[in-house]
Order: structure tokens, then C-alpha cells, then sequence
């Protein structure tokens, strides 16, 4: 908490700066936190892992990338979903941890601060993205060491991987504001916790993720087609150079990278305005 009396009390003259100041002295609250309990960064990792040696092992061989039943082809197709959905499933726990801070009367704490009032939110999920990104890198040297390999189905370089990267993040970041909101709109961690996961679950398994769309039925796969989770993971295989589902006409399928972008971004706007609103209602 003491990093939290380094706000200042005088009101700054710039509202921007005095926003993002806020906001990093907030993430770096959640950060020490973090650091301090290594059990939620070891047990957030176990989850990610046991989808990529489950997926790979279990499934590899039996699914069919487009006219292909190769346990190879299927581990390099798998990947970037496992990472699309590894940095989504963030949500819940950013949610919880959310709903949490309000459950224990820590918000009022923030509210006798001098603070911009978007900052709590703004820090806490800037605090959720660095972790997903450590995660991130974990989980990459895990799947180097089940066979994924970048350039699988073609030519890449390091700076299109980095931005796939960047693009999962990006991901994550709007999807954790989601997280956000349904944190300030519970009463308690274990609601946020059920609330944020039973949305993520088809959002994730009616996608590219997994599987080939083309194997779904029609109004089905239009479904996944356009789902912004699908844009992501088809924008990373095109970045990484792995095998990619059998060719759509939907136009998030056709421009990947530009749709996860334009998607990503629009989550943001939107529920990052909204979680904001409703906080200041909460504490008004």
C-alpha cells in the first residue's frame, strides 16, 4: 500500500499525465502483489501447460488440418490458439481479482486519494498484461519443446513472430477490460470468477482454435469466422508461417491481421469506457 501515498495530492495541471501516473503507481500496487504471491503465477502457468501436452498429445493425429492427419501439421496449427486462449482465459482472474479489491472495502482506499478515477482499472490491467506476457514466454518455450516450430508452412522472421505476439497481447488487453467490468458489476470474487468463464468457453471452442472451421456446419462456421478470437489466431499462423484453416470468404479470415486489430481495438473503446463508468458510479 505505500506505493499507493506516492500519488500526489496536488492536482496535476495536465489530466493525461496526471492519468497515466496514477495508473502506473496502481499497476505497480498489483505487481508487488503479484511478486509477493508466487502461487498465482505458478498455478496460472499449470492451466496453459496442460492444454498444450493434452491438445498435442491426445488430439494430435486424429484432426484434420484441411487434407491433412498429421500429428506435426495439427501441434504447429494448434498453437496460436492455445495462446489465443491462454491469454483470454486472463479475463477471470483479472475479473476476480477486481472484485475482490471491492468485496474487501479497498476501493475506498483508492477513493480518499487525489486520483484520476480510470487509473484503478487502468493500473490493475496493465498489471494482468505483464503477467500474461511472462506467461506468454513460458508457455512459447514450452511448445518449442513439444516440436512447434515457426516457418512451418512457409517463410517468416523474427519481426512478424513479435507481432504475433504483440496482436495475442493486444487480445488479452481488450479482453481483459472485459474482465473489468464484469469484476465492478459481482459482489463477490467466486461470482467473477463462474461469471468470466462461462462466456469465455464458447467464445474460445467456436473459433478457429482447435479445429478446422471448414469441418463445422455452415451457419456454425459463419459464427466462428467472425468471432474476434478466430481473427487473432489466424492473424498469428499467417504470422508464423503454420498451417492455417481451409479458405474462407468472410473478411476477418481474409484480412487476419487487420481484423484482430480493428477488433482488439474496438473492445478496448468500448468496455474500457464502460468498466470506467461503471466504477464511477460504484463510488460516486
Amino acid at each position: 500500500m505505500s506505493a499507493l501515498d506516492a500519488v500526489r495530492v496536488a492536482p496535476a495541471t495536465n489530466p493525461i499525465g496526471q492519468s497515466v501516473r496514477d495508473s502506473m503507481v496502481v499497476a505497480k500496487r498489483n505487481l508487488i502483489r503479484m511478486s509477493r504471491i508466487p502461487e498465482m503465477i505458478i498455478y496460472g502457468l499449470i492451466q496453459p501447460i496442460m492444454f498444450v501436452v493434452l491438445f498435442t498429445y491426445v488430439f494430435g493425429g486424429s484432426m484434420q488440418i484441411g487434407a491433412s492427419t498429421s500429428a506435426v501439421d495439427y501441434k504447429n496449427f494448434l498453437m496460436a490458439g492455445i495462446f489465443a486462449q491462454t491469454v483470454t482465459f486472463a479475463t477471470a482472474s483479472s475479473g476476480a481479482g477486481i472484485a475482490d479489491d471491492m468485496h474487501k472495502g479497498l476501493i475506498d482506499r483508492f477513493r480518499s486519494l487525489p486520483m484520476a478515477r480510470g487509473a484503478v482499472l487502468t493500473g490493475r490491467t496493465f498489471a494482468d498484461l505483464v503477467q500474461t506476457a511472462l506467461t506468454l514466454v513460458v508457455l512459447a518455450v514450452v511448445a518449442l519443446l513439444v516440436g512447434w516450430r515457426v516457418g512451418s508452412d512457409g517463410n517468416t522472421n523474427a519481426g512478424r513472430v513479435l507481432g504475433a505476439f504483440g496482436l495475442l497481447l493486444l487480445l488479452g488487453y481488450a479482453f481483459t477490460w472485459i474482465g473489468a467490468l464484469i469484476g465492478m458489476s459481482v459482489s463477490t470474487p467466486e461470482a467473477a470468477t463462474s461469471s468470466g468463464l462461462i462466456w469465455l468457453f464458447p467464445v474460445t471452442f467456436i473459433s478457429n482454435a482447435f479445429v478446422d472451421t471448414s469441418h463445422m456446419t455452415p451457419w456454425l462456421r459463419h459464427v466462428a469466422d467472425w468471432n474476434p478470437f478466430s481473427a487473432t489466431v489466424q492473424a498469428c499462423r499467417e504470422l508464423f508461417a503454420n498451417p492455417g484453416v481451409s479458405p474462407s470468404e468472410a473478411w476477418p479470415m481474409q484480412h487476419p491481421v487487420w481484423a484482430s486489430l480493428i477488433y482488439s481495438v474496438l473492445i478496448i473503446a468500448i468496455f474500457r469506457t464502460w468498466a470506467v463508468r461503471k466504477y464511477r458510479s460504484a463510488t460516486a
